[in-house]
């Protein structure tokens, strides 16, 4: 490395330009086998939470919006049929895919890779007739260059109330799209400009109807730049590293030599996490550790005295809601996800967070017996559970939820069976069947449109 490319990697200088140029070398042809694949694994679980999560209150209203806008109908609205301009779906198809919170996660952004950009890619998909391959590098493109994008300003973006999904998803949106779209590496610079002036999402809309919106507009925001970019429309090219630009203005910390390095396991998407339980991800460790606990020694809900939980600080703003009153705030409880999890309850069935449910007398009786305590420069996915039982044991474990699956294998099997209990019961058995088959050979579908198809009622 001569002493030039230091000193671009220390300054940041080009680094927009680096990475758009990156993001449009992706091809196909040049993915892995594996690549491929855990591609295909987000599709199959975005489809499950979008067509899930078009049912809850919140997708009701934003198409009720977008509907009475009306416009060219150019893609479909998962679930509800009908079509709508690209822009438009993009928005109610990504708010209905964050609206359980139950889609994927990388803690690279930190936050959900794909509910910020496969709306806006299957709208583009969709209106240009793209195919499956297409898609698929379009796809790992975005998400390479979103998850770098995050490490450029990590952590205090985030820590300091910024929702990465809304705001980092959008450069992950602008960047897929635009390689659908064909731009070349200055037009999808632009493109990052046009993403970066419009990126918004704010950690203190958690537990509200706010947080699904940050993946609905981003996902949007991101197709209206790749959008506006072909069209000619420019920005600034150097948004990401400039005076006032995105990291300048969004973060404390300035780290051009992260975004720039290779991912620890070679490409970003390989550190992929998926949600087996129906709730906030940093609550999923605790569930994890307290099942553990309750199948190892027996314990029922009344043997409990107390629980101590230990988590990073960083859980303390996101997933500490004490005594939540629906179902929506309940995901962002550590002290009720634990509750659940030593009352048998299954995490991962989407009635297990209604609003009914936190108000379950017994249930609360075990939440207000569990303190938090939180600790410093812990991994933010890791907990510990300490038990106290009215025998006098005390039994404790701690579970990490942020190592990836190194079987993906598995992890396919386990994303098919979380597919069919979310998407069955809208779809019927046999039509989920064909689904979860034509998303298994999307590499070989001509026109993605097809598939969108079949994600309706």
């Amino acid at each position: 490395m001569d002493d030039r490319t230091v000193d671009r990697t220390v300054t940041g200088t080009g680094l927009t330009q680096t990475l758009a140029a990156r993001a449009r070398a992706v091809r196909y042809d040049e993915l892995s086998s594996e690549t491929r694949q855990l591609a295909r694994q987000c599709l199959l679980d975005y489809v499950a939470v979008t067509l899930a999560g078009a049912v809850e209150p919140v997708t009701a209203m934003v198409l009720a919006e977008m509907a009475a806008q009306a416009g060219a109908p150019h893609a479909t609205v998962f679930l509800h049929g009908g079509k709508l301009p690209a822009l438009s779906a993009a928005l109610v198809n990504g708010t209905a895919a964050h609206a359980l919170d139950y889609d994927d996660v990388n803690l690279a952004m930190p936050g959900h890779p794909s509910v910020a950009m496969l709306p806006a890619l299957l709208a583009l998909a969709e209106e240009t007739h793209a195919s499956g391959a297409d898609l698929i590098a379009a796809f790992v493109a975005g998400y390479e260059l979103q998850c770098r994008a995050g490490q450029l300003v990590a952590p205090t973006h985030y820590d300091h109330g910024f929702h990465a999904t809304g705001t980092v998803g959008a450069f992950g949106a602008a960047a897929a799209c635009a390689h659908l779209l064909g731009l070349d590496t200055e037009g999808t610079a632009h493109a990052l400009g046009i993403a970066a002036t419009q990126a918004a999402g704010l950690r203190s809309l958690f537990g509200t109807m706010g947080k699904p919106f940050h993946a609905g507009k981003a996902a949007a925001n991101g197709l209206l730049a790749a959008r506006l970019a072909k069209r000619g429309f420019t920005a600034r090219p150097d948004v990401l590293e400039c005076d006032q630009g995105f990291a300048r203005t969004h973060s404390v910390d300035f780290n051009p030599e992260r975004a720039l390095a290779s991912p620890p396991l070679g490409l970003y998407l390989r550190g992929n996490l998926f949600k087996y339980h129906a709730a906030c991800y940093l609550t999923h460790a605790t569930i994890e550790a307290a099942r553990q606990l309750k199948a190892e020694h027996a314990i029922a809900p009344a043997q409990v005295r107390s629980v101590r939980i230990r988590v990073d600080r960083g859980c303390a703003g996101v997933c500490n809601i004490a005594e939540p009153r629906t179902g929506l705030e309940a995901k962002f409880s550590l002290r009720f996800t634990l509750a659940l999890a030593l009352a048998g309850a299954d995490t991962s069935a989407l009635a297990a967070f209604s609003d009914d449910v936190t108000r379950d007398a017994g249930l609360n009786r075990l939440r207000d017996v569990v303190t938090v305590e939180f600790a410093s420069g812990w991994p933010l996915t890791r907990a510990e559970v300490e038990i106290a039982l009215a025998d006098g044991r005390v039994v404790t474990a701690g579970y990490d939820a942020g190592v990836p699956a190194a079987d993906v294998g598995e992890q396919g099997r386990r994303l098919e069976e979380k597919f069919t209990a979310l998407v069955a019961p809208l779809l019927g058995a046999d039509r989920t069947d064909i689904l979860r088959d034509s998303i298994a050979r999307l590499d070989q579908i001509e026109d993605v449109g097809e598939l969108i198809n079949l994600c309706v009622r």
